[in-house]
């Protein structure tokens, strides 16, 4: 007769609940310590730029909207000059979006090239892969302001500075991107192609960039749009188009401010543009890829 005063099971099931539940309650303890440390760490980062900011943050922030304030008054007041001053942006406002285009053609080249050397499945030389993955990654962590401040100095101020600085961060950033899609690409027309003796450019063009262009493409998009922006900042380092126009407006004060607020308008508008049409065709080459 089989004794059925003896349950294992429930016992069993009784010791795993009391683990997970022990469980859960460390990882809530550890999450709680470290939001705590991140608290203080933020608690004391600001205390540390007040104090190197002359404890001044506090004692200016009332006046924190006078700056808005002045410029609409001003530019309200000469609202008829506004689309005459645009107008006269909009060469500045040219050549920002041809550093942006150049620097994204080229940093999108250099990025697709170092992807797909650096896919290991795809890679002629798989003991440079790590080599050019860290190639991409010092790219991408360098800022662009950084290198064009740099190469301001060296080369003196313009758009050609600024073009560099924005492909070099372009290269890291749509390298890291491209090598992601490419590890994703199917191999077997690839490996159709190396049975026939296809060479390792021809396997690229022919069996994997089909593959990848649409998402390539979408990320450069992107990116275009990004480098719009990082070009008109960089014209406040002295790299030329709409920033440098919008740095000297500001800094000339009242007198200027409906120029500012033109450049403003102007380059806001541009941004909103960009951003429509670029996601539009985006969003086509996604659907059309899905399809």
């Amino acid at each position: 007769m089989t004794d059925t005063s003896i349950h294992p099971a429930p016992v069993l099931t009784a010791a795993i609940t009391a683990r997970y539940l022990a469980a859960v309650r460390g990882r809530r303890i550890r999450s709680a310590v470290l939001l705590a440390l991140f608290c203080l760490l933020f608690g004391w980062s600001w205390l540390v730029a007040n104090d190197r900011n002359a404890g001044g943050f506090l004692a200016q922030l009332p006046g924190f909207f006078d700056y808005p304030a002045e410029l609409l008054s001003e530019t309200a007041a000469n609202l008829a000059r506004l689309p005459a001053i645009m107008a006269s942006k909009i060469p500045a406002l040219i050549e920002t979006i041809n550093i942006a285009a150049v620097s994204t053609l080229v940093g999108g080249a250099a990025g697709a090239l170092l992807a797909l050397l650096a896919t290991r499945a795809l890679a002629p030389w798989p003991a440079l892969v790590g080599v050019l993955r860290r190639i991409l990654d010092v790219t991408r962590a360098i800022p662009d302001v950084v290198i064009a401040l740099v190469l301001i100095f060296v080369l003196g101020g313009g758009p050609v500075p600024a073009m560099i600085a924005i492909a070099f961060h372009t290269t890291g950033s749509l390298g890291k991107l491209f090598s992601e899609v490419a590890e994703n690409a199917d191999l077997r027309p690839v490996e159709g192609l190396a049975s026939v003796g296809a060479g390792w450019t021809q396997r690229m063009l022919l069996a994997v960039m089909p593959q990848v262009a649409p998402n390539w493409l979408s990320y450069a998009l992107l990116r275009f749009e990004i480098n719009i922006r990082a070009s008109a900042i960089l014209g406040f380092v002295g790299a030329g188009g709409i920033g440098y126009e919008l740095r000297n407006a500001i800094a000339w004060g009242p007198g200027r401010y409906t120029e500012a607020a033109g450049v403003f308008l102007l380059l806001f508008l541009t941004i909103v543009a960009v951003d429509q049409l670029s996601g539009m065709v985006r969003d086509r080459l996604i659907r059309g890829n899905a399809a």
